[in-house]
This record gives structure tokens, sequence and C-alpha cells, in this order.
């Protein structure tokens, strides 16, 4: 009797390094660690994050739909804001830790009147190089000038802006029906 549950430890053990793998393999550890977020109603709109840098907030609202059943929309603040970073589609950036953008959050909303279902929302982030003030001019001020400035934009010679995109998938299993 003794042996059983060495026995049975001992093969928990060893197949716990393959689930742990298979886990971390699929989502990188995100920058930003929430808590859960409460389960949220069909057909009422929600915010899922604000991205004040980029002058966007990402919303989402389940539709109740089997075939499209939660949809997410960048949208932006304010006609006022100054956006010193910018939303792309994901689809077409297809970002990755190999292409230097960073998995910034993961955020998962479950169905209030579907429980096994939930939208799962990845946000990522590819910071900007660092900005390099101009050089001193020989009256030690710091200057940029017009023409210079245009004909940097012409050849795409500007700073890079930092970017941010979003990813959505339904998991879980359809509910009704």
């Amino acid at each position: 009797m003794r042996f059983v549950p060495v026995l049975f430890v001992s093969i928990l053990c060893a197949g716990l390094p393959a689930l742990t793998t298979a886990a971390t393999t699929a989502d990188p550890a995100p920058e930003i660690q929430r808590g859960p977020i409460p389960a949220q109603a069909v057909a009422r709109l929600h915010t899922l994050r604000q991205i004040p840098e980029a002058c966007a907030r990402v919303e989402g609202i389940f539709t109740g739909q089997a075939a499209d059943p939660y949809k997410f929309a960048v949208v932006r603040t304010s006609p006022n804001c100054q956006p010193r970073a910018r939303f792309v589609d994901a689809a077409k950036a297809q970002p990755s830790e190999a292409s230097g953008w960073k998995f910034n959050d993961l955020i998962r909303v479950p169905n209030a009147a579907c429980p096994q279902q939930q939208a799962v929302v990845r946000i990522w982030r590819k910071p900007a190089s660092a900005a390099v003030p101009p050089t001193l001019d020989a009256q030690g001020k710091s200057r940029l000038y017009l023409q210079d400035e245009k004909e940097k934009a012409a050849a795409n010679k500007l700073a890079a802006i930092p970017m941010f995109a979003a990813s959505m998938k339904v998991e879980g299993q359809a509910c009704g029906g």
C-alpha cells in the first residue's frame, strides 16, 4: 500500500514540467499583472483598458450571437488629445517578442450569461528608441529648423514612436442553441 502513493506522486511530478512548459510557451508573462475581471452582461458595453499615450480606449461587448459572441474596438478618447503613441492593426503588425514587441496585457472577460465562455484580449506594446535631443548650436541652444525637419520627413528619417496592438479571441464553449 505504501508504494502506490509514492508511485502516483512520481508520475505526477514527471508530467508537471510538460504542463508548465506548454502553458508558458502559449503566452509570455504580461508586463501588467491584473486580478480577475468581473463577468460582463450581454449587450452592455464595457471598457477593457485605457491607453492615454495613444489617446485610445479598448472597449468590448458580448453580443449574445453564436456566430460572433464578442466584439471589441479601439476608440479615440478625445478629439483634442495629442497621441504620443500609435495603435496599429494586430493582424497586419503580427506582434511577437522576436520582432521587438512586448506582451503588455492579458485581459480575460467572462460572460455573465454564459460562465464557461470568456473573451481574451491580448495587448502588445512596441517601445520606440529613446528620443535623443538635437545637438547644441554655437550659442548652446538646442534648435529644430523647419526645413531640416521637412527633409527628414521626406526621407522617412523621423524618430520612431511607440506602438500598441490588440487582438481578441473567444475561448470556451458557446451557450444556448
